[in-house]
């Protein structure tokens, strides 16, 4: 804990009234903390890496003396550990106050010229630096600490002079004056800069200070603004520090659908940048005792934000990258996020991840290169961040006395389970569910289907296409569908594509289950390291089929370093050429070793020739010896699968080797040959080495596959899955799935061959494969007990003949909508038209007794011969699918919520025990999704009543017309003036 004389001294140097812990046996056990606190021990070797005699300080590159945030908070916390820390706390704390002394002075703020008062990025380092000269202000003397004072104010006095203005010393970063953007690349983050900026000044103010209130107020304006509001909030009334929401925003950061882009793409890292600025922002205000501003724990969409993240889960409590192949496994730059949401803002949701996150770090920082908190992508000044970041997460944990507590994970992935598709300028179509992960992205350039089975963040590589070869060119046609249960009766999507390869479908389940049609070979890429301490690292993958379990030997094609030996053999020439990449970013070596029989490098310093280099990276930098240095194709060539690299040794020698380091752009397969003259070559190795598994393939008892109708058998490797080309493929989660029955099973038929159709786990789905629609095709159903929505005839085998359609270069997935019990005569018709109502036809001469069940009470159904019957199972879902415009959309205002009201959302549930609380005066709004026809709008009060409300409409969000029919709207409002407590509330608001 941090101690009680140093946070004394803190309060007294400082004048603040800082909340003192309770003494230590008082305090909650935190193991989240108590591991943080392990972290930064054992971080510290690679801290003292970066210490440099020749200034006397930690070096200023990449910003490395920030480190000194964790260095104080382990000098202001017990239990400092020198053999853990490779280093004693007295060397520590003399080269902690040195370097905090050098910077002070070096700070453009305070007459430096070294670094500072640039916005992006000096104040961020600004920030932890404050941060970390506040925690040991009674060590420093007193014209560092009025130096320190400089910068804070000084900062804070720039950033609020630049008013909505650009700061001329960032080049590009902007955040484009006060109107954000949100297509192709956020605002979120420079508006989260530009309010960090101000914090630490502002927190550390003296009372009274006469700047502070104009600081105050701009601190809030940027902070609120990041997050932004949806066109259809802008009216929201909540109160945040003192001001009505509709009238601190006026940016729009972020989608209509709560996502956030940058670099043209979707990448959860950048949204997480909401709650990353707002935690720094925090440890100022808590540090220094300081009142904190409303804002950081009532952010205007901070609700819905999160809530997309949790769609792109995983259990390490990183979400998914799904469209950026950098920044992914970036697990230091993770955590602040997580915690400040769990520990500031008391959600137990992140407090689960955050837990699942802070049991991999450990691992994590000793996997080469070890003690580094951020590794495999990035930038460099990310290490000193993470480190800052990591000690501002534990600073949260410490200021309480009880810790947030988790939920357990399946809350946390129930909670978090559901559909959404993004939109078609986003291009990406997530599915979470609680057995894991899948995703359709079919924004151009980034074109691709994602599988997370188990939410393993470490089992199947997501920067990689699943079963969909990587995609060079944009589709031609594409469409994709997210049902959700509370509209369609199940949780799914699909998405058809056609490509330049062939039309594609994919289809996600509730169950975790995947459906792929389409082009192949289909290849999964898995991640194979050793990392102890990471469930299922251990270096190794086995696999299963039906000639048993095996193991290949790892080392190849998963990246890192790959050391491959042969007989020797003459060579003055080798060559390196690929056959497929791991991403989209092709290839690039760190080093490329060609090795004789002693063991050394005859490639060091040699002629080099390649396929196509880009100029930062060229091709002499994978044979100068160095590790740091790398060769990476040209940009233009990283789709290209068969890019090279050829080294002329200078000499003819006995080869018996090759050593290839890797960097994130590595080779899932590829070959490597020698040659005597440069003309004839011939392969020393073919990597991976694969074998043949046959129709069905587990993955490390964690997933499998089942290729029906492939051109031959499933081949694996250590890093890689790979299906010929086949009529289907279902992905399974988890080990429970009998493959084998799987694969063997009697599966729907019928339909032309462009109609791909699979019954796993129960429900139906239909990939239509051509551009032309299948209207009222005829599928034919294995003996069974399920229904689906249709008309189905029963065969004499007890099968099923189900008439359905099927949209052009389209999908769909059907749930169970009744089990039959009994057996019905050949003959009958059983037309289902949705979860509540079946119509049932006894055929000639034969009468029907059977009973259906949609929930746990059956009925029992009896036609007479040649009779119809309509008859409704009752039960407590809600009619699905519904052709309420309204059910399960999107409401507002969204969080936070003005005082009184309820959650809008209650009113489009389709449940008649929830309603929505208007609050005085309340006034929601539903997002239809789309501008549709509206014939009537229907209130259902409770009790009956029907007070008064008023019925508005409008197609942008913003602008409002009283509602007549018919009206073509995407909006529709309802307010609800002179509401009182007492009065009736909305249990349903039903468009149609």
């Amino acid at each position: 804990m941090v101690t009680r004389r140093a946070l004394l001294a803190l309060a007294g140097a400082t004048g603040g009234a800082m909340a003192l812990p309770r003494p230590a046996e008082a305090r909650a056990a935190d193991p989240v903390a108590d591991e943080y606190h392990r972290l930064l021990l054992v971080h510290t070797r690679w801290v003292e890496q970066q210490w440099d005699p020749a200034i006397g300080a930690y070096r200023s590159a990449d910003f490395r003396f920030a480190a000194v945030l964790g260095n104080a908070v382990l000098l202001t916390a017990d239990g400092y550990d020198a053999e853990m820390a490779g280093v004693d706390a007295a060397t520590l704390r003399q080269r902690t106050l040195a370097t905090i002394t050098r910077f002070a002075a070096t700070n453009r703020l305070t007459g430096g010229t070294e670094w500072g008062q640039r916005l992006f990025w000096d104040s961020t380092f600004e920030l932890y630096f404050v941060l970390a000269a506040r925690l040991l202000w009674p060590e420093l003397d007193a014209a560092t600490r009025a130096r320190v004072d400089t910068i804070a104010r000084g900062q804070a006095a720039y950033a609020y002079g630049l008013g909505t203005a650009d700061d001329p010393l960032s080049g590009s970063w902007t955040p484009n004056g006060s109107a954000g953007g949100f297509r192709g690349d956020t605002k979120l983050e420079e508006m989260g800069v530009y309010a960090q900026a101000i914090a630490p000044g502002l927190a550390w103010a003296p009372a009274g200070d006469a700047e502070a209130a104009r600081w105050r107020e701009r601190f809030v304006f940027w902070a609120a603004n990041a997050s932004s509001l949806p066109p259809a909030d802008r009216a929201n009334p909540a109160l945040v520090d003192g001001r009505a929401v509709s009238a601190w925003n006026v940016a729009r950061n972020l989608h209509d659908t709560f996502v956030v882009e940058n670099h043209e793409s979707v990448n959860p890292h950048y949204q997480a940048e909401l709650w990353r600025t707002a935690g720094r922002a925090a440890a100022c205000f808590f540090t220094a005792g300081s009142p904190m501003p409303e804002v950081l724990t009532r952010q205007p969409n901070g609700r819905e934000l999160w809530a997309t993240l949790r769609l792109l889960a995983s259990d390490a409590g990183e979400p998914v990258m799904p469209m950026v192949a950098d920044r992914y496994h970036l697990y230091g730059r993770d955590v602040l996020p997580l915690a400040f949401l769990a520990q500031v803002q008391g959600d137990r949701h992140a407090a689960r991840a955050e837990a699942d996150l802070a049991a991999r770090l450990m691992p994590y920082l000793r996997y080469a290169p070890e003690y580094r908190l951020t590794k495999f992508s990035g930038e460099e000044k990310y290490e000193p961040e993470a480190r800052a970041e990591l000690a501002i997460a534990y600073l949260f944990h410490r200021r309480r006395t009880t810790p947030v507590s988790p939920v357990n994970s399946n809350e946390f992935f129930a909670a978090a389970a559901g559909t959404r598709d993004f939109g078609t300028a986003v291009g990406l179509t997530a599915h979470q569910s609680a057995a894991g992960f899948a995703a359709a992205v079919t924004k151009a350039g980034y074109v691709r289907f994602l599988w997370q089975p188990g939410h393993d963040n470490w089992l199947i590589d997501t920067r990689s296409p699943a079963f969909l070869p990587p995609q060079t060119t944009t589709p031609a046609r594409q469409w994709t569908a997210a049902w959700t249960a509370v509209r369609d009766g199940v949780d799914a999507t699909a998405t058809v594509l056609q490509t330049p390869a062939g039309w594609a479908g994919y289809a996600t389940l509730p169950t975790g289950t995947v459906v792929y049609a389409g082009p192949g070979p289909s290849t999964l890429t898995l991640f194979n390291l050793t990392m102890p301490g990471v469930p299922g690292l251990d270096g190794h993958r086995t696999f299963t089929g039906a000639g048993g379990a095996v193991t290949p030997v790892p080392g190849l094609g998963d990246g890192g370093t790959d050391e491959i030996t042969f007989a020797a053999r003459p060579a003055r020439h080798v060559r390196f050429t690929g056959r497929s990449a791991a991403n989209q970013y092709g290839y690039s070596l760190f080093a490329f070793e060609a090795l004789d029989a002693t063991g050394a490098d005859r490639a060091r310093g040699r002629t080099v020739t390649v396929s196509s280099a880009d100029p930062a990276y060229p091709a002499a930098n994978a044979v100068d010896g160095s590790t740091t240095t790398r060769w990476a194709v040209a940009r233009a060539e990283r789709s290209r699968a068969d890019s090279w690299l050829a080294v002329d040794l200078g000499a003819t020698v006995e080869l018996t080797g090759v050593r290839l380091v890797w960097e994130a752009a590595y080779a899932i397969a590829y070959v490597v040959e020698t040659s005597t003259d440069g003309t004839t070559w011939t392969t020393a190795v073919t990597a991976p080495d694969t074998v043949a598994m046959g129709a069905w393939a587990g993955i490390d008892g964690r997933a499998g596959l089942v290729a029906h109708g492939a051109d031959g058998p499933i081949a694996v490797s250590s890093a890689n899955v790979t299906v010929p080309p086949a009529t289907l493929i279902e992905g399974y989660s988890g080990a429970a799935t009998d493959l084998a029955a799987a694969a063997s099973r009697r599966r729907p038929t019928g339909g032309p061959a462009t109609l791909r159709l699979s019954d796993a786990d129960g429900f139906l789905t239909l990939l239509n494969l051509s551009a032309t629609a299948l209207d009222d095709v005829v599928v034919s159903l294995p003996p069974g007990n399920r229904l689906y929505r249709g008309s189905s005839v029963v065969r004499a085998d007890g099968g099923l003949d189900l008439t359905t359609s099927v949209p052009a270069g389209g999908g769909a997935v059907e749930p169970v909508r009744f089990e039959l019990n009994g057996r019905a005569p050949a003959g009958t018709r059983f037309a289902v038209t949705d979860s509540h109502h079946v119509t049932v036809t006894a055929p000639a001469g034969k009468a029907v007794d059977v009973r259906l069940s949609a929930g746990p009470r059956p009925v029992r159904v009896q036609v007479p011969a040649g009779a119809v019957r309509t008859v409704t199972v009752a039960h407590d879902a809600p009619l699905t699918p519904t052709t309420d415009l309204a059910r399960g959309r999107t409401t507002f205002p969204t969080s936070p919520l003005p005082a009184g009201m309820g959650e809008p959302s209650r009113a489009v549930d389709g449940s008649p025990a929830t309603a929505w609380r208007p609050g005085p005066d309340g006034r929601m709004v539903v997002d239809l999704g789309a501008p549709c026809a509206v014939q009537a709008v229907t209130l259902t009060w409770t009790g009956g009543a029907h007070p008064p409300a008023v019925v508005e409409t409008s197609a942008d969000g913003l602008t409002y017309t009283p509602f007549t029919a018919p009206a073509t709207a995407r909006y529709v409002a309802v307010a609800a003036p002179g509401w009182r407590t007492g009065n009736p509330e909305l249990v349903e608001l039903r468009v149609g």
